[in-house]
């Protein structure tokens, strides 16, 4: 499985903010879109990611008050990143390993999507609920004359 996969029934609508924007600007969109991550676009490229973590970050540093902080202040300057082509299992691994809730899509510069750690586990979920419902109707159709030898096979 492919991020492409996980894109595909996802969708692909963005939410971005300018690296300008105030940490409360990011903050009243993340709530009111229900988020937990936003993309930090200037000049149509990626540069940077905002999660709750960043702003928990800033909040702890300025003694609870947003203030005038700024998006570019307390965002991931350096986001890890994936493509649609990258397999599912590595971005588990990279996830993991990061402490990464959200990873940004990027086909060369071009930003596809944001996938989040929620979103990789449903696929992973998915994938094993459909492959158990595709071998528990194997295991239901077994033609008769192999249970029977299954059955008379002998034990050691």
């Amino acid at each position: 499985m492919k991020v492409s996969d996980i894109l595909r029934v996802k969708g692909n609508i963005l939410i971005t903010v300018t690296p300008d924007e105030t940490l409360a600007t990011a903050v009243d969109i993340m709530s009111d879109k229900d988020i937990g991550s936003l993309v930090v676009m200037e000049h149509g490229d990626l540069v940077g990611m905002l999660t709750f973590r960043e702003v928990m970050k800033s909040l702890a540093k300025n003694g609870g008050a947003i203030g005038g902080v700024s998006v570019r202040k307390a965002m991931d300057d350096a986001p890890m990143t994936c493509t649609s082509e990258t397999d599912m299992d590595e971005v588990r691994r990279m996830m993991l390993n990061n402490h990464a809730r959200y990873m940004p899509v990027m086909d060369s510069r071009l930003l596809m999507g944001v996938i989040s750690f929620y979103d990789v586990a449903k696929a992973v979920v998915d994938s094993q609920n459909f492959e158990n419902k595709m071998l528990k109707a194997y295991i239901r159709d077994w033609p008769e004359a192999d249970h029977k030898e299954a059955k008379e096979a002998p034990t050691l």
